[in-house]
Order: C-alpha cells, then sequence, then structure tokens
C-alpha cells in the first residue's frame, strides 16, 4: 500500500482467534482483545483501518476502530534506523502525541513496517540482532504490542530480506512473548502468489507466531474488470486454503486467523474501483466466516474528492461520491 506521509520448521500456530493446531502453552490474542465498540461488540470481526502515525484525519474515529494500524515504518534510506515513512523519527513528538490520542480513544495501535514506498528496514539492517532492535525501537516509541509487516514490490522476492525478517522477529517474540505479529501481502482472486507463500513459509521455519495474515484485495490488473467485492471473496476463499496448508489449521482457525484490506474507491489499476456496496458485502462475508479484522486504506481517503468522481487514485479523498466517513461505517458494520 502507498505510502500515507507522501502524495501519491516446526508447526507455527496462527492464533488470530483460536487456538486450534497450537500447543498448550500458547496464549491466543486477537484484535476483539480491547473492549468492542458498540458496533463491533456481536461480531468476532474488528475494525482496524490504516491511518498516518503523523497527521490525522477528521475520518479516524469513523466506525469506531478497535486498531489503528500506523503507516509506516521503514529505513531512513541510508542505514538501520527506522523512521515514519523514512522521514519522521520514531520518537517525534509530533507521532507520540498523536499516537497518545488514537491510543485514549479506548483502541490499541499496530505498528505497520513497510509498504510500497520507500527501503524497507529488512533491506537495509546487516543482522537480525540489529533488525529486531530496529522494530523493537519504533514499538517501545509506538507503545504498541502489535506489528504488521506490509511487504510487497522487490522486498517479497528478495529472499535474503525475507529469511533475515522471519529470524529478526522470531528474536524479538522470543523477548517478548506477546508481541501479536501480522503479515501484510498482496493477493490475487486465486490466492497468494508464490512469493507470498515462501515468506510465510519462511516465518515458519523460524518459529514465529503468526498472529493473522492480512490479505491486500486490491490492484489486481487491468484484466479483472468484474466486481471487487466479489473478487474479495474470491481471494480470501483461494488464500484461506493455503493459509489452512502452510500452518496446518482447521477451516474454521484458518479463516480466523485472516484479514481483509481494501483499497476504497478507485483503485491504482485501472478500471478497478471498490465501491460502498463492496465494503458492505466485505463486511457480511467476514462476520459470516469469522475473519479477525477488516482494514481499508485508509481513513485519508474515506472522504469525497472535490470533483465527487473521478478517474485516478487519490491520496486524500476515494474518487467516487460518498459521505465522509461511510466506508468506515460499513466496515465496522
Amino acid at each position: 500500500m502507498r505510502s500515507l506521509l507522501k502524495p501519491a520448521a516446526g508447526l507455527v500456530c496462527l492464533f488470530a482467534l483460536a487456538t486450534a493446531g497450537c500447543s498448550a502453552d500458547t496464549d491466543a490474542t486477537s484484535d476483539a482483545a480491547p473492549s468492542p465498540s458498540p458496533s463491533t461488540a456481536s461480531s468476532t470481526t474488528s475494525y482496524a483501518p490504516y491511518v498516518s502515525a503523523v497527521t490525522a484525519s477528521d475520518n479516524d474515529s469513523a466506525g469506531s476502530p478497535t486498531t489503528y494500524n500506523l503507516a509506516f515504518v521503514i529505513s531512513d534510506g541510508s542505514d538501520c534506523t527506522p523512521k515514519w515513512n523514512g522521514t519522521y523519527a520514531i520518537d517525534d513528538s509530533a507521532v507520540t502525541s498523536r499516537i497518545s490520542q488514537l491510543a485514549g480513544s479506548g483502541a490499541d495501535v499496530r505498528v505497520s513496517f513497510g509498504g510500497a514506498s520507500g527501503k524497507e528496514l529488512a533491506a537495509s539492517c546487516d543482522s537480525a540482532e540489529e533488525l529486531a532492535r530496529a522494530y523493537a525501537d519504533a514499538l517501545d516509541a509506538a507503545g504498541a504490542s502489535r506489528a504488521d509487516f506490509d511487504i510487497e514490490g522487490d522486498e517479497l522476492t528478495d529472499s535474503d530480506s525475507v529469511a533475515l525478517r522471519s529470524a529478526a522477529i522470531a528474536a524479538l517474540q522470543e523477548e517478548r512473548p506477546d508481541l501479536e505479529v501480522s503479515f501484510t501481502l498482496p493477493v490475487m482472486p486465486s490466492g497468494l502468489d508464490d512469493d507470498g507463500v515462501a515468506l510465510l513459509e519462511s516465518a515458519n521455519d523460524h518459529h514465529v507466531q503468526v498472529s493473522t495474515v492480512n490479505l491486500m484485495t486490491m490492484n489486481y490488473g487491468s484484466s479483472y474488470t468484474g466486481d471487487m467485492g466479489d473478487y474479495a471473496e474470491q481471494a480470501a476463499t483461494a488464500a484461506h486454503d493455503q493459509l489452512a496448508d502452510i500452518f496446518g489449521l482447521s477451516d474454521a482457525a484458518a479463516w480466523r486467523g485472516m484479514a481483509l484490506t481494501s483499497m476504497i474507491g478507485v483503485n491504482d489499476v485501472d478500471n478497478e474501483t471498490f465501491t460502498l456496496d463492496d465494503a458492505a458485502q466485505v463486511r457480511e462475508f467476514a462476520e459470516e466466516q469469522q475473519i479477525a479484522w477488516v482494514s481499508m486504506w485508509s481513513t485519508f481517503r474515506d472522504q469525497q474528492c472535490a470533483d465527487a468522481a473521478q478517474d485516478d487514485a487519490s491520496t486524500n479523498c476515494s474518487g467516487v461520491e460518498q459521505s465522509s466517513g461511510a466506508f468506515a461505517e460499513a466496515f465496522s458494520g
């Protein structure tokens, strides 16, 4: 997913909301851990949007999120120093104040590492120890015990950085047994590609405990001109079988170990527009399958552009006719 801060070998437990396949001494955690808001109290599916870690949006609180995904921590571009979007220090006062405000709403925060822009930390650090320390520093600055790793593009195909990241996360979880880890990966209606599967297998081989696999149900390609809600369901169904196979899970546990993130409105690929009806469809599907959480890219875009409808994806509006916060309300149910 694009940055918000710049314009446009043993069985490991996947334990989002269940402990099927886990050893008896493994604690289950989930996005349902914080006190649910009234809109999510009757559902096991949480709403956890991606937000800017630096700049507030008027739509951040729409839908009463249970968790905020803070985008994005990457390298400063020269070494293993973690920075927000490669620019802001992790302890920048604007960031810490912003995170305090978000947490003050009663929601939790999850630090998202990676994204589509800049240099990911695993491609910048020289050792697993150094990388784990960079992750830890960012988590401590945010006061977070949840880490999301959004891996896409060149970083997903780089087997060396994939292995280094897996080793670093495993080491970090040894130090922090309560650290909840999710991977955010690109997906097609046919499921995860070989690189996505290889990344999860690497995590498994390194004994990383993976809470959820978050599927980016967006930007499939110019040949996909059908309904985006249907494509999201197809992608989730195909990936479900892959997760069950990789992690040795039951059908129910594989669903509960999944999250879905959609790019609202006009996507980066021509002919792909994710509508409010699609958001309602994804929410209903997620509740039926008891998927862990649903998300969107992003709260900044959850509002109408000056020109209500447009063909190109924008950083700060959806490109479709809507009221502000309407996608958040649809995703929260």
